[in-house]
């Protein structure tokens, strides 16, 4: 199983490389990065926080778009393009279950985003260092934290992405469903949890359905869990208040669950079309 699942990954990989997401994703991730890097030099110097933890603080908010958004372009045609182009069928006439199937396009995609997530960071940490010097090193712990959670939150969106591809009939539509997705998890949903907050007044919404709902978006999940342990939390994102209020666990839990809950996901909807 170990050898069919590698070589599947393998395959998809190279497809990745062909198709350059590779490089696509790094420079998406190092440009914007450099970016949020220069616009928050300026004020961390008035901060007791060190550079490279406000960089992180500023990068939570910038991966919480971005990583998403990666991930389901990258995933969006993982079955209905192969479908479309005839070779699915081709795939799974190979000693290959469809568990091994997605799974190995999975890990492939996942390391793509994993490359440009790393790229991302190590030029905005690369800048830290060279704007606040050695103590800059005191924030490496934040940006460790920074990359395992940003894979966690690509692996959950790169399996919903396999869901929504395996719904779709061709890779158009599957791509009008993943912005759709993106659109819907990444700022509707904080957008109508805003407005139930302000129509709520301060009632058992806000008190007590709203920091759950938080947890169970695995973007906030991975805002907040970030956000948490932030020194720099206050200058980044005006969620330090629900940060603070939630325990740690539930978030992380949450970023674990998520990847393993979409997989599954994925793997039900390739049921569908192909039993």
């Amino acid at each position: 199983m170990l050898r069919r699942l590698l070589s599947t990954a393998g395959l998809e990989f190279r497809i990745a490389l062909r198709n350059r997401w590779v490089a696509m994703g790094a420079a998406m991730m190092v440009l914007f990065s450099l970016v949020l890097s220069a616009a928050g030099a300026a004020p961390a110097g008035g901060l007791a926080a060190d550079p490279l933890s406000v960089t992180v603080a500023s990068l939570v908010s910038l991966a919480v778009y971005l990583v998403p958004l990666i991930a389901l372009l990258i995933s969006f045609d993982a079955v209905a393009g192969e479908a479309e182009r005839g070779t699915l069928p081709l795939h799974l006439t190979y000693p290959l279950s469809r568990w091994e199937l997605l799974l190995g396009k999975l890990l492939a995609q996942l390391g793509v985003v994993v490359l440009a997530v790393l790229a991302g960071y190590a030029a905005a940490a690369a800048m830290a260092f060279a704007t606040g010097g050695l103590r800059a090193a005191e924030g490496l712990a934040a940006l460790w934290r920074l990359t395992w959670t940003s894979a966690l939150l690509g692996a959950a969106f790169l399996s919903l992405g396999h869901a929504v591809s395996a719904l779709s009939r061709r890779a158009s539509g599957a791509a009008a469903l993943a912005i759709g997705l993106w659109l819907v998890m990444i700022v509707l949903y904080d957008l109508g949890l805003l407005a139930a907050i302000m129509a709520d007044d301060g009632g058992r919404f806000t008190t007590q359905v709203f920091p759950w709902a938080l947890v169970l978006n695995p973007a906030d999940a991975f805002r907040i869990f970030n956000l948490a342990a932030s020194e720099a939390v206050d200058a980044a994102s005006g969620l330090a208040g629900a940060a603070s209020s939630i325990a740690i666990w539930k978030p992380l839990a949450s970023l674990i669950l998520w990847p393993v809950l979409a997989a599954g996901l994925a793997r039900l909807s390739l049921a569908r079309v192909m039993p």
